[in-house]
């Protein structure tokens, strides 16, 4: 990998990118153990930029750092956490949709709309790394949109906490396509322009998104 790096970029977002990957596909699964060396020399670069790497990652909410023992992915969210981060989202996600709806732009739906129909074609083919991406994408988009800078902040506060929510989940063709719904009444309230209905669809999603990994956590404690 040291000869991929791309123009612009150091080792270290290279190793950053490509463990991140490797989550979104599934290929770490939570709690695993993250041997620096070992990176290092999957990767072909020296542990420097594999601890850079790693402490960016730990920052997102990705990656735990246990003292004296090192590095390990997320373990998956006992049920209090989710709970708690789904409340969050209940109260900065549909203002940022109220804020967003006000602001609409012919540029903006394009984009959105894109992240849908990439959210759609992943959810048929079963690609659930690309499903995660896309939705990501999606309430991102739209709290920028919200053009308001402590919404914004608050939101990336918990991005990374929403991010390991995502590819830590479980996820399913028929999650992925309920999802697809969801969003797909989002943007119509967006193209209306009604700030209010975009936030009570906004909040229908997400209360809908927390009763499915509610439902999942309980699965995967059962077995």
């Amino acid at each position: 990998m040291a000869n991929r790096r791309k123009p612009g970029t150091t080792y270290a977002d290279t190793v950053y990118d490509q463990l991140l990957k490797q989550f979104m596909a599934g290929a770490r699964e939570a709690g695993q153990a993250l041997n620096i060396p070992s990176i290092a020399r999957e990767f072909d670069v020296s542990q420097t930029p594999v601890r850079e790497a790693l402490a960016r990652l730990e920052h997102t909410g990705l990656v735990t750092r246990e003292p004296l023992k090192g590095y390990r992915v997320a373990p998956l969210f006992s049920e209090h956490e989710l709970v708690k981060l789904m409340e969050a989202r209940l109260v900065i996600e549909p203002a940022a949709a109220l804020e967003a709806a006000r602001r609409v732009t012919p540029e903006f739906l394009t984009e959105l709309q894109q992240t849908v129909d990439d959210l759609a074609a992943a959810a048929e083919s079963e690609s659930f790394s690309e499903y995660w991406r896309s939705d990501d994408a999606f309430h991102g988009l739209i709290s920028q949109q919200a053009a308001n800078p402590f919404l914004e902040s608050a939101y990336r506060a918990i991005g990374g906490h929403v991010r390991r929510f995502r590819l830590l989940a479980q996820a399913s063709s028929r999650t992925a396509a309920i999802a697809v719904v969801e969003h797909g009444h989002i943007i119509e309230a967006l193209e209306a322009r009604d700030a209010d209905k975009a936030a009570a669809a906004m909040r229908m999603h997400i209360e809908g998104a927390a009763a499915r990994a509610l439902a999942d956590r309980k699965s995967i404690s059962s077995t």
